[in-house]
């Protein structure tokens, strides 16, 4: 399956992904700048992604814990989520995330 990445200058990178990846592992693996500091653990905000309006609804519903942890995250907008808790399956083929311009990977 295909997940596309839209980065800061409007470029897109596509990547594949297998159904049960994090949709944070897939976005690592294709060099998206998302730090995961916590490992997927939900205790940051540094896998912070904002996926296209055509594919928010189609999402399970966030947590109250991922909203919390939302609330720290830079450029935040209504269709934000942590790239973290999405966990991907077939009928996320096509997914389309914005990178936010304020993400750094710091460890690179």
């Amino acid at each position: 399956m295909k997940v596309h990445f839209i980065i800061s200058d409007g470029g897109r990178v596509d990547a594949e992904a297998e159904a049960g990846d994090t949709l944070l592992r897939v976005a690592q693996a294709a060099g998206m700048p998302l730090e995961g500091t916590c490992e997927g653990q939900m205790a940051c905000s540094t896998c912070h992604v904002v996926v296209d309006k055509d594919w928010f609804a189609r999402l399970a519903e966030a947590s109250e814990e991922e909203e919390d942890m939302l609330d720290l995250a830079a450029g935040v907008r209504r269709t934000s989520r942590l790239s973290c808790q999405i966990v991907l399956g077939e009928e996320l083929d096509g997914l389309t995330v914005t990178i936010p311009a304020e993400s750094h990977d710091m460890s690179r």
